[in-house]
This record gives structure tokens, sequence and C-alpha cells, in this order.
């Protein structure tokens, strides 16, 4: 399904509901297969963690993920340390892409039963599970933090728990906190000092533990950015929300002070309004080490508003759903941005014009489909394959259409 989207909404007020945090979603899923008794709250709808909870359910044969990443990974560890139960791990074309080696490896130092079925380093995997008490683990730091959380998320399962060496310079670090604040959650004791994190072992939870999910703050980017690209006065009213927040995209509430928005916390909801006009000599410079998934929609976002933009710590974008810095490249190169990336940064000009109807490709990314739609505040334009945004927010369209969004299906 190709959407054509256009707004002349200039002001706008209104109320949206999103629901639970896939990545907070993902990780109490997984708690609750290890601890049965664990109840959870505000789940996500999206496809990826559809796709976890069918995953944790099987106990032998194929377990297809299609492009659920966050399920690859922490189903790895999980199965390697289910005794008795036998799957191989698969997934789409482009998971079988995305490299799962450095996770493999680590799990290996536990003599966990991993075997490559087709390539080595990547899925799909033939896992057996074993009994793993072994407990130590040494791995680089400056990987995708889905790959640290997956072996926390398991550890207090093990027999003996886990110590886990990072070496060198941690990333995604709000990640990490994420997994272990939920770990706190049902009763887990672990510490984190410099580059360790120890995890102590837990043989079951106390009764009728209740998690309540956050609603995704990556899904809130992209009415920041709406929010950014209106005039001064709108307003969106966002729930449910918690100013503690333990995801690291809640960082959006600062990074979009630069934007003339402004976040304020009352009731388990967040008003996001609009403030002031930016000056278009702005240029946004800001490190996204721990925070890449909303480096889509900060660039559209500047390019929308006609601002330069310089966006380092991109790294992990690169095996993602899609290589998302190549894709930003050529799609807002499209647009009319004069635009540069590395491997590891996002360099953009200020611009004054936007061509219009032109059609987003979205690479089998939903994030690309969700940050690129904000623009038809600016202009007409066309996202292909728009139906992708269900593997993170099924109800992305029915909410740009309370926003006064003109969707009209090609």
């Amino acid at each position: 399904m190709n959407l054509h989207l256009h707004s002349s909404v200039t002001k706008l007020i209104e109320n949206i509901e999103i629901t639970g945090s896939k990545s907070e979603s993902n990780r109490a899923l997984l708690l609750q297969a290890l601890y049965p008794a664990l109840h959870i709250e505000n789940i996500s709808n999206s496809d990826d963690s559809e796709v976890m909870q069918k995953g944790l359910k099987i106990l032998n044969g194929e377990v297809d993920i299609h492009h659920a990443g966050t399920a690859m990974r922490f189903l790895t560890t999980f199965f390697a340390t289910q005794e008795g139960r036998e799957v191989v791990l698969t997934g789409s074309q482009r998971m079988k892409e995305r490299p799962i080696k450095i996770l493999v490896d680590a799990l290996k130092q536990l003599n966990a039963s991993i075997e490559y079925t087709d390539n080595d380093g990547y899925p799909p995997l033939k896992i057996v599970g074993k009994n793993l008490s072994a407990n130590k683990v040494t791995m680089a730091a400056n990987v995708s933090s889905q790959y640290i959380s997956s072996i926390l998320l398991s550890a207090p399962f093990l027999q003996n728990g886990i110590i886990l060496e990072l070496e060198g310079k941690i990333t995604s670090v709000p990640y990490i906190n994420m997994t272990l604040g939920l770990l706190s959650q049902i009763g887990v004791t672990s510490t984190f000092e410099g580059n360790v994190i120890k995890v102590e072992p837990i043989a079951d939870i106390e009764k009728a533990k209740t998690i309540v999910v956050e609603s995704d703050w990556s899904s809130a980017s992209y009415f920041y950015s709406i929010i950014a690209l209106c005039d001064v006065g709108s307003t969106i009213k966002l729930s449910s929300y918690k100013k503690d927040s333990l995801q690291g995209d809640s960082v959006l509430a600062e990074i979009y002070k630069d934007f003339g928005v402004a976040t304020t916390f009352e009731d388990n909801t967040i008003s996001i309004t609009k403030e002031r006009a930016v000056a278009r000599d702005t240029s946004i410079q800001i490190d996204l080490s721990n925070a890449p998934d909303i480096a889509q929609t900060i660039a559209v976002t500047s390019f929308g508003l006609g601002i330069a933009c310089d966006l380092s710590g991109l790294h992990t974008l690169k095996i993602k759903e899609t290589d998302r810095l190549e894709a930003l490249k050529a799609e807002l190169g499209k647009l009319g941005a004069e635009i540069e990336v590395t491997d590891k940064e996002l360099h953009l000009k200020p611009s004054d014009y936007i061509n219009p109807d032109i059609a987003i490709d979205t690479y089998n990314d939903h994030r690309m489909a969700m940050a690129f739609a904000p623009l038809a505040l600016k202009t007409s334009i066309i996202i292909n394959d728009a139906e992708v945004v269900s593997k993170s927010y099924p109800d992305f369209w029915n909410d740009m259409k309370k926003l006064h969004f003109n969707l009209k299906e090609l």
C-alpha cells in the first residue's frame, strides 16, 4: 500500500494515545516466559511484540521472527538457556543479513550450543538449549545494546547468574539501564559499575508481580516532529508517559527544545507544545549514541524546517532493518536535501525548498515511513509500502488522520 499524504493544517490541538513501548514489552515478555507469575499491562500491539509472544511459546522446531531484530537477539539467549528445547531461529532475508556473531560468541563463552545453518555470523541459528553453569562473559562495549540486554534478560535464570565485562566505550547505556530496571522490578539484584555488570540468579519471583509498560517514546518522536513543523501554539497531548522513563528515547523532551518545542508532564501524559519559531540559521548538533532510533525523525524535522543538522554516534544504524544512513541520504536527496553520511555521522545543509509529490521508499523499515510522514505539513508526499509501520506502531496512520492529515491510498 502506497499513501499520498498532505495536510493544510498549520495549528494543532489534539490528544493521542500510544500503546506500550516495543522495547519494554519485548523485555517484559521474555521475563514472563522465565517467570510465569509475572503479569504485564499495556503490552505493545506491534508486529514485533506479537512475533516475540509467538516465538516464546514454540518448544521445538523453526521459530521465524520475520523482521523483528529484538526478538532475534533476545530469543537467541533465551533458547540457549532452555534445556530440552531445540529450535532453528530464522527471519526475513534482511534478518539473515544482520550480524549476530558477537552475541553467539559471547554465549559460547558460557558453553551454549549454537550453530550457523547457512552463513557464519548470521541467522539462521540452530540452538540446543542447555543448563548453563558458566557465568563469566566478555564482549565489546560499542555494539548494539540488544546483544548486551539479551544476555542480561536471561541472566537471573542461569544457575550462577552472570558477570558481564564490556570492553571499550559503552553505547546505548539507557537501553542497558532499561533492562536492569525491569529486572529490578521483578526482584532481581544487579550492579553496573564501570564496565562490569553483575546479575544475581533468582529461582522464582514473588507472586502477583506486575510490570506496567510505559508508552513508546520512539513513537512519540513523530509527534514531536509534527509539532516542530507546526505554527507556534500547537499542542499534542500523548499518553501514557513517565518523567522518570526507562527509555533512552525520552531524551526527545530535551532535544526538541532546540526545535522550539516544550514538554510538560502531568498525570502520566505529556503535552508537547510549539513555543517559538526556529531561526533559519539554526544548526542542530547532537550525539545520538544513546538514542540512535530517533536519528531519522530529527534529520527529517531539520530538513522540514530548512535548518542544518549534524548527527553523530550513529554507527549502529547500518545494521538495522536497512542501512538507515544510506536510506536517509537517498530519500532526503530526492526531496532536494544536500546531505552527506559516513558510517556513523549525518550532515545536512540548510535548504529553502522541498520537492513536492516525491515517493519515499521505506526499505522494509517502519521508521522510514513514520519519520518522513510529518513532511506532509510542508508539501505533498508519497509513502511507499506504508503498512510497514505495523512493525512497531500499527495505529500510526489512524492517528495521523486524527491530526487532520489527508491520506489517499494509491
